[in-house]
């Protein structure tokens, strides 16, 4: 951003998260959220989902906006690496958007055009938990902040005002707990418990994708249906008697064989579990860092009943990222469950700004 071309202050910005399963984008107008949306784009079908996807979410942003961008598909299999997902990612930007007023956000390194992007795809790679916790840390100071999406959640510590992380790639925050590998929708069963009881008995489950996540906060009525884009493990509908249809397979049983309240309490087995995996992450990075008793757990994503219950169990009071940043409240909760994609929209709109005082 040391472009003076930069300083011209555009009214309006646009944060984009490009994920691997999801495209999420946040309009900013003069320093506040007025829309966010998030839109299935499947990277690894090939770069033209999230092409597409671009098409149809830039319909909302209004013409000569500043664009601001994070990314996480460049993990995506339809990749053969991370460097040339990353490489892949920003021509696709450039193309999209062209140069001019178009920012990519490298954590550690902030923001860069795209020509300086392409030397520095190790900060780009994966960056946007760092754009959203920044944004966070920028608020409260000292905190847990927990990003829990479709498929990952995040685990950052806030202290003085900065990002205290431990790792930074993949591979570091998987070590350090920061990054615990489950999220609120796609995640497979199958990778939160092998075993669950079923009427007294502890049950190995299938080594199958019969169900996933959505399931589970579907059963127990913890899902917004907008939130779980992609079809269900069997692509039959998505109501709680398929979701205990789906679940039943996972045990070799079908719906009718237990109680609904018997696949309730199923269903609250793995929701236990996966709040163990994730509990496990944070009570580490809480810990390592010396967080204070009284910093809260700073909430957002989709997975946020989730973290509500996360924060209860680390005793802890909860914060909905929402509630951290400036948005018109008809877009903050879709901002919240879109949280890179606002923290880049409202970090270039302020340093936009900064760089317009000083011109």
């Amino acid at each position: 951003m040391e472009d003076r071309k930069f300083a011209e202050g555009k009214r309006f910005v646009a944060g984009w998260d490009i994920g691997g399963a999801h495209l999420k984008m946040a309009l900013c107008e003069n320093g506040v959220i007025t829309h966010a949306a998030t839109l299935k784009t499947s990277m690894w079908l090939g770069i033209e989902e999230v092409r597409n996807g671009i098409g149809t979410l830039r319909t909302d942003v209004p013409a000569g906006a500043a664009n601001a961008f994070t990314m996480t598909a460049e993990l995506s299999d339809g990749f053969s690496d991370r460097s040339e997902g990353v490489e892949g990612i920003l021509t696709l930007i450039e193309e999209e958007f062209g140069v001019r007023n178009t920012f990519i956000y490298a954590g550690r390194s902030g923001f860069v055009d795209t020509l300086r992007a392409r030397g520095l795809a190790p900060d780009i790679a994966s960056a946007n938990w760092h754009a959203t916790a920044a944004l966070a840390a920028s608020v409260v100071g000292e905190a847990l902040f927990v990003d829990m999406g479709s498929t990952t959640t995040d685990i950052v510590a806030l202290r003085d005002g900065k990002v205290a992380n431990t790792g930074y790639a993949d591979a570091e925050r998987l070590l350090s707990g920061e990054l615990v590998y489950t999220g609120f929708a796609r995640s497979a069963l199958i990778g939160i418990a092998n075993l669950v009881p079923v009427r007294g008995t502890m049950t190995p489950l299938m080594n199958e994708y019969f169900a996933n996540t959505a399931d589970i906060a579907r059963i127990l009525g913890m899902l917004d249906e907008a939130d779980d884009q992609y079809p269900s493990a069997d692509r039959r509908e998505k109501t709680v008697a398929g979701s205990i249809g789906r679940l039943a397979r996972m045990i070799g049983r079908d719906g009718p064989d237990l109680s609904t309240e018997e696949w309730s309490d199923i269903a609250l087995w793995f929701s236990e579990h996966q709040l163990r995996m994730v509990h496990d992450g944070a009570f580490r990075v809480a810990t390592d860092h010396r967080l204070a008793r009284g910093a809260p757990v700073i909430g957002a994503g989709i997975g946020r009943p989730q973290i509500r219950r996360l924060a209860a169990r680390l005793e802890r009071p909860f914060v909905d990222f929402g509630t951290l940043i400036s948005a018109v409240e008809p877009a903050r909760d879709a901002a919240c469950k879109a949280a890179p994609a606002a923290a880049v929209a409202l970090l270039a709109a302020a340093q936009i700004s900064k760089s317009a005082d000083v011109v």
